[in-house]
């Protein structure tokens, strides 16, 4: 079973950091991306990473925010630092699987306080 979990998640006041992590099972992802969603907004894309490690980011959250995979766990990471309120939001991970299925995870909120 392909599976997508992230962890991570909480409530941190502005200025703060969090770590988010997306343990991948089931399958290799060839591509990895962490998406969010904040409340009456669309979905937003926030970065990728590939199996080969190149990183991909919005402009709204470069240099803030890191993406990074450890191969042997099978997990992608999500560095947040500098957090603003409107990083607020449910973040998602999306993973491209090496037989081509997409799949997601179940979300983790993150909320930043002013």
């Amino acid at each position: 079973q392909v599976q997508l979990v992230e962890s991570g998640g909480g409530l941190v006041q502005a200025g703060g950091s969090l770590r988010l992590a997306c343990a991948a099972s089931g399958s290799i992802f060839v591509i990895v991306g962490w998406y969010r969603q904040a409340p009456g907004k669309q979905h937003e894309f926030v970065a990728t990473i590939t199996s080969g490690g190149s990183a991909n980011y919005a402009d709204s959250v470069k240099s803030r925010f890191t993406i990074s995979r450890d191969s042997a766990k099978n997990t992608v990471y999500l560095q947040m630092n500098s957090l603003k309120p409107e990083d607020t939001a449910v973040y998602y991970c999306n993973g491209l699987s090496q037989w081509g299925s997409d799949h997601w995870g179940q979300g983790t909120q993150v909320t930043v306080s002013s």
